[in-house]
Formats: structure tokens, sequence, C-alpha cells
């Protein structure tokens, strides 16, 4: 690959991350990663869920963003309540940028119909964030004149709505409510490069329906609409297949961004396996050292333990 083009797009994602403002990080299977976005989504399974995902960001692109996730949830018997716990960390840069948000997760739950469900979220926690400006070296690009960031502490909140049928769903949140300044060096007399790194408010709505269209095949559109100030409005359009409860396929398009191939497999009653793949429609897709964007998804869940609860599996 040129490493000048590696240069100018890494310092490109770096700007857009610790520049003006951030946004939270992305996924092509966030249907199946909700309460990472939504926490009224905790318990909603209707037993033990525990789900992880690691995410590879425009491959073949040295120093391109990574996220893993980790996510344990569940209602809690005889009660209305949902408890879960998220462990979220994102790298840009080899370790130039990392940042790892860990919460608690707390959801109470109400019939509001026959089917229908209405849950109210709360996550509290925190993240640590780690800046190594001087590991731009690694890129043959002059470090700033700025002291590192090490594990730098910030509480936050979130809260969410969480409103499903056996066959609806629809989510309003916003995850992270405080907006944290990690640093600011813009009023600073200087000829160093002017930073501000500050968290901002990432609101997101979902919505999905699934449709039976014979005995063994369903159907399922879906939105996740994410509003951030300082960044484009983001739109993620999916529709997937689910045949014979065991083999799901679709598609995905994020508006103006990438279209995404999705396939997962019901390994067992208890073992899901999810893969996606996305291409970028922008310029950077079109570069020969950006080999897209990957996804593994992997959920386990203690059905066994819940056989009297009832849980949509598409959801």
């Amino acid at each position: 690959m040129n490493l000048r083009n590696s240069i100018i797009v890494l310092l490109t994602i770096l700007s857009t991350t610790i520049v003006s403002a951030q946004q939270d990080a992305q996924y092509t299977q966030y249907m199946y990663n909700t309460m990472s976005v939504n926490p009224a989504y905790a318990g909603s399974r209707g037993q033990l869920s525990v789900a992880a995902l690691y995410r590879s960001q425009w491959v073949g692109l040295d120093g391109a963003p990574t996220s893993q996730t980790l996510n344990l949830h569940s209602p809690i018997r005889n009660s209305k309540l949902g408890y879960g716990i998220s462990i979220v960390n994102d790298e840009i840069g080899n370790g130039v940028v990392q940042e790892t948000y860990f919460d608690a997760v707390l959801s109470y739950t109400v019939d509001v119909s026959r089917e229908g469900k209405l849950s109210f979220g709360l996550k509290a926690g925190g993240n640590l964030l780690n800046l190594d400006f001087q590991g731009l070296r690694n890129f043959d690009v002059e470090p700033v004149n700025q002291d590192n960031i090490e594990n730098k502490f910030s509480p936050n909140v979130g809260v969410g709505v969480y409103y499903h049928t056996n066959s609806f769903y629809a989510g309003l949140s916003a995850p992270n409510l405080l907006e944290t300044n990690h640093f600011d060096n813009s009023q600073q007399d200087s000829n160093d490069v002017q930073f501000l790194s500050k968290e901002r408010i990432n609101f997101y709505f979902i919505t999905g329906y699934v449709l039976d269209l014979n005995g063994n095949l369903k159907f399922k559109p879906a939105i996740l609409t994410k509003v951030v100030g300082g960044a484009p409005l983001q739109v993620d359009l999916s529709a997937s297949f689910l045949f014979n409860e065991k083999f799901s396929f679709g598609a995905a398009y994020r508006w103006d961004a990438a279209v995404s191939a999705m396939a997962g497999f019901q390994i067992s009653e208890q073992l899901m396996l999810g893969l996606a793949y996305d291409r970028e429609t922008t310029d950077l897709g079109g570069t020969q050292f950006n080999d897209g964007s990957f996804e593994v998804f992997l959920r386990y869940e203690l059905v066994k333990a819940f056989r009297n609860l009832v849980s949509p599996r598409f959801f």
C-alpha cells in the first residue's frame, strides 16, 4: 500500500475522532447488538443472553479503527426488571487512540397491550481514554507537542425507551448524556496543532418489523438512525430473511457511506454466529488499500433456564 496515502487517511480518521466532535462506534449488525445503543433492550429477549462482536473497519489501511463489544443481559425472574453489563473498546491508529466504555444497565418493562411491552432503560458507567500523540511517529508523522493521555476516566449515564411485540420493535435512546471535554488546547497561543476532544450526545432511533412470508421464511426490514452534533446524519437501512429459524441472510445500506452483506447461523438452540461485510461507497472505498470492513458476532443464550419465557428470535 502507499504509505503516504495511509498517513493522510489516518490523520483524517484521527481528526474526525479527536477534533471537534466524537461519534460512537457504528455496527452493521446493530440489530443483534442493540444493548450497546439502547439500555432499555436489557432483558427483552426473555433469557440470559451473552453477545460479543468484533469489527475491523477499512481492512488494509494501517491504523484503521477496530471495535470490540461484550454484552450480558437478562430479565430478573418474577419481576419487571432486567439488568445488563456492557463493555465497548474502540481503537484507532494501532493504539494512538483507545477508548474503553463499561456500563451497568437496568431496565423496567410494563405490559401496554396483550403482546406489546414498553421498557425504560438506564445505564451508568464511564470510559477510559488513552491518547498517544508520540505514537504518530509510527506513521512517519511528527508528534504533536501535547502530553499523552493515559487512562483518563470520565463518568457517563445514558437512557433509552424500547417497545416491542413478537413482530415489531422500536426504540429511542441517548447512550451517553454527559458531554465531557477530555482536553482542549484550542485557546493556546501556539503554532502547535489545535485539538478539542469532546464527547457528544448521540441520539439513536431503531425500528424493525418481522413478516411471516410462509411457514419457513420470515422477512425483516429495519432502520437505525443516528444523530450527533457536528457530524452528518447516519441512516442504516437493512433487509434480512430468516429461513427455518436457522439461517439468516440479507443486505444493508448506510446512507452515502457503504453497502453491506450479512449472514447468520443459529448453530444450536443456544449459539448463534453472525457475519457482515461492508464496502464503502465513498471515494475511500475505491482506494486500493481499503478491502472493506468486517464484523463477526457471537451470541450465547441460556435457553434451558428460561423455558417458560417467550422470546422473539429475530431481534
